[in-house]
């Protein structure tokens, strides 16, 4: 089973799902902390987007040499069994931003 590790990039299946959850197998970075990530077999992700929304929760990336964003409204608690593979990693900027959206979502 893989262990998952903050900014990496993997390829997970999100499916099933409910309502307008975001869909398919696609490329999600983890957010959690490596030491959450190293104590149990789940992981925090976020997915990734090459659908461009002007939404303040989301954060503009370059991954694999392609526009996209990190779906901040959209982040989920998987199983490790849902990571199919590792893609790489996020650049150190685009996980800063990421992680600093969060902190403003979730603390006043």
């Amino acid at each position: 089973m893989v262990t998952a590790q903050r900014g990496h990039v993997y390829l997970v299946c999100l499916d099933p799902t409910v309502g307008r959850e975001i869909r398919k197998t696609r490329p999600c970075v983890v957010i959690s902390p490596d030491e959450l990530n190293s104590h149990l077999e789940t992981c925090i992700v976020a997915p990734l987007t090459t659908a461009s929304r002007s939404y303040p929760f989301r954060v503009a990336c370059q991954f694999q040499g392609k526009q996209g964003q990190i779906v901040l409204d959209q982040i989920r608690t998987v199983d490790r069994e849902r990571l199919i593979r590792e893609l790489g990693k996020l650049s150190s900027q685009a996980l800063d931003s990421a992680l600093r959206i969060l902190n403003e979502m979730f603390l006043p």
